[in-house]
């Protein structure tokens, strides 16, 4: 049988009852004859504060340091937590001497450099607790909806978005082909073609989608995009679901949905994360959360988007980027448009085609697409999808328009060929979901081991 965990021992009524927890050494300070000794396991914000007698024995449990302790769990009579531990014995598993995790302020930038060790830190802690939690209430939404879970690829011989900042595979000897000034010649290469990491798996989703009906993929994706922003990894992680027999309606409702029921039970399961980071990280998420969480989403068309953008700089809003009919809509636009101009998150459809990718359903004016971004207060854009292309004729013209080439996408095209039926869908980052709820400045700090330009450690 497993042992009860601290989260789990801090809920028990204290009879003196006999407990033993496991864990690590958070704080150890000594008074008059006592050592008080906090222990954390991980399994939630609170640690557990075990009272010794001073002894020679205690010496090596510094900060850090594992340990078991056993003892009689009694009432406490400090103020904050309802028991505490009575110690009788103690054994050290492991110290920790020079923990590099004293009790005192460390910059983020510190604990990205031991990142193996951060997760010991309340905020990382409780990062990842509220991360578990999330992807649990993804499978859990999707699941109760009808959805199968589908594992699409990671390596890909296609660039779904067409960015083309895709990181190459290969396993031929680089360096001998190099020495020799030798062509690469991807037919002996192990696929017999040029092969990348999966920037998104849509296609694949769509191809299951139109066999059963509502599919979704949630895994990790990537972008070779050398952009030192808060904004950007190399590697993260993907929402894509998808829909058959559903237009561009049934798109904005199941975003929304989806949204809703993120943040309504992420407030109902992890208050003391979600506390801990209004205090310490940014105040007003809470109020933000359930605001959303509340909130008819407002719907607005991309040129009506632009025009009221427009009449805002007229009125003296002084935006870095200007906003024009055929721009894609920067970060400012998206958070003045959520938090002045509509006061509540706001899904704005019908981009134009030529910032958009191929597949996504052209509208009858030649100018737009049927796409969407849902956008929220404080962030911006935090989901992006569209009604896909199901006519054959109409995808094939798009994709010439764009010098693609369509025997690269032939298996693409036979979705539209036998049995095509309007499907939609959308991408959600999942960090960017994370830092969104957390408050976290930067985007390396809500996965436990970041992959951007010239930093792949650990």
């Amino acid at each position: 049988m497993l042992k009860k965990l601290i989260k789990d021992i801090l809920k028990e009524t204290p009879e003196s009852q006999e407990v033993e927890i496991q864990g690590w050494v958070k704080t150890r300070r000594e008074m008059k004859n006592l050592v008080f000794i906090e222990v954390s396991d991980g399994s939630c914000m609170a640690g557990l504060q075990c009272i010794f007698e001073n002894g020679a024995e205690l010496s090596a449990a510094g900060t850090g340091a594992s340990v078991v302790i056993k003892g009689k769990l009694v009432p406490s009579p400090a103020s904050g937590q309802a028991v505490e531990v009575a110690g009788e014995k103690i054994s050290i598993l492991g110290e920790a001497p020079s923990f590099p995790l004293q009790k005192k302020y460390h910059s983020m930038e510190f604990l990205r450099e031991i990142a193996h060790l951060r997760p010991r830190t309340n905020t990382f802690g409780a990062v990842a607790r509220l991360r578990s939690k999330m992807a649990f209430l993804i499978h859990r939404y999707f699941n109760e909806n009808g959805f199968f879970y589908i594992h699409t690829p990671i390596i890909t011989s296609g660039d779904a978005e067409g960015a083309g900042a895709m990181f190459q595979l290969t396993n031929l000897d680089l360096n001998a082909l190099a020495a020799k000034s030798a062509v690469l010649d991807y037919s002996k290469d192990f696929f017999g073609k040029k092969t990348f990491l999966t920037v998104s798996g849509q296609l694949q989703a769509e191809a299951y989608a139109q066999a059963v009906s509502r599919v979704y993929t949630f895994g990790p994706t990537f972008r070779a995009e050398n952009s030192n922003t808060t904004r950007h990894l190399a590697e993260f992680w993907m929402l894509e679901p998808e829909i058959a027999f559903a237009d561009l309606n049934d798109n904005m409702f199941l975003a929304e949905d989806f949204l809703k029921f993120i943040f309504k039970n992420i407030l109902d399961e992890c208050h003391e994360e979600l506390s801990f980071f209004e205090k310490h990280i940014e105040k007003g998420i809470i109020e933000t959360l359930t605001k959303v969480a509340s909130s008819k989403f407002a719907h607005m068309p991309y040129t009506d988007a632009v025009i009221e953008l427009e009449k805002a700089e007229k009125n003296g809003v002084g935006f870095e980027f200007k906003p024009k009919w055929g721009c894609d809509l920067q970060s400012e636009h998206e958070k003045f448009l959520t938090e002045k101009a509509a006061k509540v998150p706001v899904i704005v459809t019908d981009y134009p085609r030529e910032i958009k990718a191929f597949y996504m359903k052209q509208n009858d004016d030649g100018k737009t697409v049927r796409a969407m971004d849902v956008l929220v207060p404080r962030l911006g854009e935090i989901i992006g999808g569209s009604q896909r292309e199901d006519n054959l004729e109409k995808l094939c013209k798009r994709m010439a328009e764009l010098d693609m080439k369509t025997e690269d996408h032939e298996w693409y095209l036979d979705l539209r060929r036998y049995g095509s039926v309007p499907h939609s869908g959308f991408g959600l980052g999942f960090e960017r979901l994370i830092q969104y709820v957390t408050g976290m400045v930067n985007i390396r700090d809500v996965i436990p081991f970041p992959r951007t330009a010239g930093q792949a450690d650990f």
